[in-house]
This record gives C-alpha cells, sequence and structure tokens, in this order.
C-alpha cells in the first residue's frame, strides 16, 4: 500500500510472503518505508537506514523475505536502479542475502557485527555532541544531565 504525506514524503506499508526459500513460514510483517523528498538523504539512503534499523530492533526477523526490487520501487514510485542499489548496500553490509530467482531475505547470524556497527555510529554521535557542549561551555556534569533527560524522554 503506498500513502503521499502532506509533508513531501512517501510511506509504503508491506507485508512478507511464506519464506518458501529457508522452509521458514512467517506470519508476515508491516513495515513503512518513508521517503521524504525534503532530506538531504539520497533515496537509496533512506531506504537502508530503515530497512537497517528494523533489522537491529528485530521488527524484521533473521529469514524474514524482503519485497522484490521492481515491486518496492514501484509502490515508492522510484527507479528500481535505486531500490536495487540499496538492497545491494544492504547485501554489502552483511544485512541482506539474495538468493538468485527466490528474493532477498534478512540475512543471519551476525547480529553482534551488526550491532557493533550501530555502537560505533552512536559513539561517533556522542563525540560530536560532547565537541559541540564543550564549544558552548556545557560542563560535564550538565551534559550527563541533558543526555539522562534525553533517554528517559524517548
Amino acid at each position: 500500500m503506498f500513502d503521499e504525506c502532506g509533508d513531501g514524503r512517501a510511506r509504503r506499508t508491506f507485508q512478507t510472503r511464506p519464506d518458501a526459500h529457508r522452509g521458514v513460514r512467517d506470519k508476515g510483517f508491516s513495515l513503512d518505508i518513508v521517503i521524504s523528498n525534503a532530506s538531504n538523504k539520497p533515496i537509496y539512503e533512506q531506504i537502508v537506514a530503515q530497512l537497517k534499523d528494523a533489522i537491529l530492533s528485530g521488527e524484521l526477523e533473521e529469514g524474514a523475505m524482503l519485497p522484490s526490487i521492481r515491486a518496492l520501487a514501484a509502490d515508492l514510485r522510484i527507479s528500481v536502479i535505486t531500490t536495487k542499489r540499496a538492497y545491494a548496500e544492504l547485501e554489502a553490509q552483511g544485512f541482506v542475502e539474495t538468493v538468485q530467482g527466490k528474493g532477498s531475505f534478512v540475512a543471519g547470524g551476525n547480529k553482534e557485527l551488526l550491532r557493533e556497527e550501530r555502537l560505533r555510529h552512536v559513539e561517533s554521535l556522542l563525540d560530536q555532541a560532547v565537541r559541540e557542549a564543550r564549544g558552548v561551555g556545557v560542563e560535564k556534569a550538565e551534559l550527563h544531565g541533558m543526555l539522562d533527560m534525553l533517554f528517559d524522554d524517548v
């Protein structure tokens, strides 16, 4: 299902199909892919980021079948080349396995490596926050308080 959002974004919700390749029959899932035309990120990176988040959070389980490249492109009203690039990037990073003639599936077995990648990203963001805080004279205790407050609010 495709929805136009009023703020220049496109949203795609899809359901998995039974995974005949692995002999796993899942109940299906619903996942929104939101494409923002106002974002400074390329569309393929937006797709990659959202699918990685869904995989790491467990929303997409190991072995889940992803929509075909053509189906996702049609539903999001974007180029097949863009979706192919997103899936290729996910495969290169170990999040997705593609089986010729069968489709693309959430890869398994390397959750810890994927988690490490996310932790490195969090550290990078925290490093940036610390530098910004120091630049405006925020003390360590005050920064801790800000982080605690933000962490509790999310």
